[in-house]
Parts: structure tokens; C-alpha cells; sequence
């Protein structure tokens, strides 16, 4: 039996053309699709561009937890944006006042994890007594915050709370850092508490001091032998050590570097803290970040380069990997406020101080570098 080639090659131009068929719908589709994700991309982009409609906007939300042992499911909510910008401002605030209280926190936080009896939060809370933790729970318990399983028996957190709470801690999370801006921004208004000084003329020379102290604990601890310091022709002064360099891992549970902490935190890091004359508190390396118009940190540890950017403390680029290094130590640029220091590094200040120290500390090479003079 012979083939018949001219029919089989019609059958294959037909199959073949009900694939180019198929091959453009999808194709069509899969173009619809992109350009619905790039229009609601172009919306995100608008929001985060523009002030939030309280007329017409609406926050759209749902949410689920899954643990070992309890499942909570929040079905999808929605709220008209006006409606949540005019809720009474007075019972907000007592509810956020309520949740931030810290050992009411903390209990909430524990029994989240696992169901305790009131002992054993007294244990894993280090509270002392069961007194100080009662007076708590009773609150918490009024509130529909916490319930217990029996008398005596362990304390839980009301399923139809729980995921609120989770939520809440959620979005708390992405505001941490603000936390730490907030006491920068108090640092920068109360200038005066920090510098000692009666007058408007505040001493730029004590931000250097204080960056020039943690180089010097470096030393101290063995593994700082060379400082340099650079006076910029923009009035800005640099110091470099040779030191370990700041750490640059994550904090635990965080995304950020050690060394924004370190910069950023006043309440957590006084190390390399030096006091003015009549001052309140001391300068710290976050109150020096704090009082400067910028900052720069360039970190040389672990094989490689690492920079950050800050302005008046705040943040202005994430921790960069620059470059590659056999090299260790810390590069710390700043340029003091103008809007708080009227007056500008002196050369001759700057170079008392550096043998001031060279005397105290005669194992430290230390040397001042005027870039004005070259």
C-alpha cells in the first residue's frame, strides 16, 4: 500500500497551523497579563507617590496563622481609609499606650508561643514575684486579651485577638528604625545637652574627640596600632584606624548591620562616649552621626570593603560592598551641622589634640593630615 505524501503534508500544514494558533492565544494572554501586573505596579508606584485618598481608598487585608497546635484565620477584611483615619485618636492611643506597656508585651509575646500558667511566665519572664504579674493579667484579662483555661490552669491569647496582634507586631516591625530616628531628631533639638556649652557657638572639635576615643579603645584592646586623621577643604574631617572595623553582621532576628546600630542607636552604644564641660550627657558615636550635616563609614574586615551613608544619623544608602581588602579598620568621614556649629575645625586644635594623645597613648601612631595645606 502506498503513502499518499501530499495528504499527510496537508494533515501536518493543518496541525501546524492550530498550533500557531494556540501558541498565539497564549502568547496574548500571557501580554494581558503582563500588562495588567505592569498597571497595577503603575498604581503601587502612584500611592506610594502621592498623599492616601481618605474619600475613596480602601485597605484591603486578610490573614492566617498556622502553628503545631492552634490555627487562627482572619477572613478578608475591608476598611474605607477615612473610616480608620477618624477613629477617636483618644482610644487608639490607649490601646497602643496598653499593648506598649513592656511587661504586658512580654506576656502577650509568651503566651503567644505557648500556653503558661502564671508561674511559669513569673520564671520565663524573670518578674520576682507573682504579684507584679497578676497585676497585669488582670488588666489584660479585662481587656478580652488573655484568658485562662481553668482556674489555676495556663493563660491564652483569644483566638479572635491573635491574629490582630500578630499583625500589629508585623507592621511594628517595619517601623523599628524609627524608634532609633526619633531620639536622633531629639539628639539634633537638644544640642545643648550634649555640648555643654551656654552660647549659640558649639565646639566641632568635641564630635572629633568622640570618634577619636573609640579608635583609641580600639587600641587599648590590642588591635588598633595607626590612627590618621584628614581635615577635608569642605570642613568635613576624616579618621582611620587599623583597627577590626566595626562588625557588619545582621543583628539577630534583623536585617540590620551591627554597625547602623552602632551609628544609630544612642540608647544601646555610650562606648567611646566623652562628656563636655557643664554638659548633660556624654557624645557618643550615634550623637556625633546625630549633629552631622553627613556621615560616611567605610569598613575594611572580613576581605572586603564595606560604606554607608547617613545624613543628620539617618540612613541614606544600605551597608555597601565596595571593594576587596587584606586590610582591617574603621573610616569614619563627617561633616558637623552648620545649622548647629558656626564655627569650623581649627588645624591648630586639631593638632593639639593629636599630641595630646600621641603623649597619653605613645604606642599609637597617630598623624594629622591637612588637606589645606597641599
Amino acid at each position: 500500500m502506498s503513502r499518499d505524501f501530499g495528504q499527510e503534508l496537508d494533515t501536518l500544514k493543518i496541525q501546524m497551523n492550530k498550533i500557531e494558533e494556540l501558541v498565539g492565544q497564549i502568547a496574548h494572554n500571557h501580554l494581558n497579563q503582563a500588562s495588567r501586573v505592569k498597571a497595577d505596579e503603575s498604581d503601587t508606584i502612584s500611592v506610594e507617590n502621592n498623599q492616601i485618598d481618605e474619600d475613596t481608598g480602601k485597605v484591603f487585608y486578610s490573614g492566617q496563622y498556622r502553628g503545631d497546635k492552634r490555627r487562627y484565620r482572619w477572613e478578608p477584611q475591608e476598611r474605607h481609609v477615612g473610616q480608620l483615619l477618624d477613629l477617636d485618636g483618644d482610644k487608639v492611643a490607649k490601646i497602643l499606650s496598653a499593648l506598649g506597656h513592656k511587661q504586658r508585651l512580654d506576656i502577650l509575646r509568651s503566651v503567644l508561643k505557648e500556653p503558661l500558667t502564671g508561674t511559669e511566665l513569673v520564671d520565663r519572664l524573670n518578674m520576682g514575684t507573682t504579684g507584679q504579674l497578676y497585676h497585669h493579667i488582670k488588666a489584660l484579662q479585662g481587656a478580652d486579651l488573655l484568658v485562662q483555661e481553668e482556674r489555676g490552669g495556663r493563660y491564652t491569647l483569644p483566638g479572635h485577638r491573635a491574629l490582630p496582634l500578630l499583625l500589629l507586631l508585623a507592621a511594628v516591625s517595619d517601623l523599628l528604625d524609627t524608634s532609633d530616628y526619633i531620639e536622633l531628631t531629639e539628639a539634633r533639638n537638644n544640642a545643648g545637652a550634649y555640648l555643654g556649652q551656654s552660647t549659640d557657638e558649639y565646639n566641632p572639635h568635641l564630635l572629633l574627640r568622640s570618634v577619636l576615643e573609640n579608635a583609641i579603645l580600639e587600641h587599648q584592646a590590642g588591635f588598633c596600632s595607626q590612627v590618621n586623621i584628614f581635615l577635608h577643604h569642605d570642613g568635613s574631617v576624616t579618621v582611620a584606624d587599623n583597627g577590626r572595623g566595626i562588625p557588619v553582621q545582621a543583628l539577630p532576628n534583623t536585617e540590620k548591620p551591627r554597625v547602623q546600630a552602632v551609628l544609630t542607636e544612642i540608647s544601646q552604644y555610650h562606648s567611646g562616649s566623652i562628656n563636655a564641660p557643664n554638659s548633660e550627657k556624654g557624645i557618643s558615636i550615634p550623637i556625633v552621626n546625630a549633629l552631622s550635616e553627613k556621615l560616611t563609614v567605610e569598613i575594611r574586615r572580613e576581605g572586603k570593603v564595606f560604606r554607608q551613608e547617613y545624613k543628620h544619623g539617618i540612613p541614606q544608602t544600605a551597608l555597601l560592598t565596595v571593594g576587596v581588602t587584606n586590610e582591617t579598620g574603621t573610616r569614619v568621614t563627617f561633616l558637623p551641622d552648620r545649622d548647629i556649629f558656626t564655627s569650623t575645625f581649627n588645624p591648630s586644635v586639631v593638632s593639639e589634640i593629636t599630641n595630646e594623645i600621641s603623649v597619653n597613648y605613645p604606642r599609637l601612631s597617630v598623624h594629622f593630615n591637612n588637606c589645606d595645606m597641599k
